[in-house]
């Protein structure tokens, strides 16, 4: 869903508050289905790319550049709405995803939980992570 009108794209920039670090949080939701895949960072040119584009953008604060989501693995998100919350500090970015949302092959990033007061994985990765990244 790219937003073709670069004033429309401004008017959803200007309405985000970025922290004191000029990012804002990003958590990433299947369209179809709900399931929250995964929580990372976007700065201006990762949201501003993710409008103009339609692929979902993060900022990767261990690279410190901007990370194109799949572009290493494949797994790809395909952004089908943007949303921001009341406060216009979190987005809300519902995607079409290609395989994986995790890096340790699992759908989603949210696979860890208290079972037995352990905590424990409660699904499998569905794809090796070498596999993913090529090592």
């Amino acid at each position: 869903m790219p937003v073709a009108d670069p004033a429309a794209r401004a008017r959803f920039l200007a309405a985000t508050r970025f922290n004191q670090d000029g990012l804002v949080p990003a958590i990433a939701q299947d369209h179809a289905t709900g399931e929250v895949l995964m929580m990372a960072w976007m700065n201006a040119a990762s949201l501003e790319e993710t409008l103009a584009t339609g692929r979902v953008v993060y900022f990767s604060r261990s690279r410190n550049a901007l990370w194109r989501k799949g572009e290493t693995s494949g797994q790809m998100q395909q952004l089908v709405d943007l949303r921001l919350d009341c406060d216009g500090d979190t987005i809300l970015a519902l995607v079409e995803q290609k395989g994986v949302a995790c890096h340790t092959g699992r759908r989603s990033c949210f696979y860890q939980a208290l079972r037995e007061g352990e905590l424990v994985p409660i699904t499998a990765p569905e794809i090796d992570p070498a596999v993913l990244y090529g090592r």
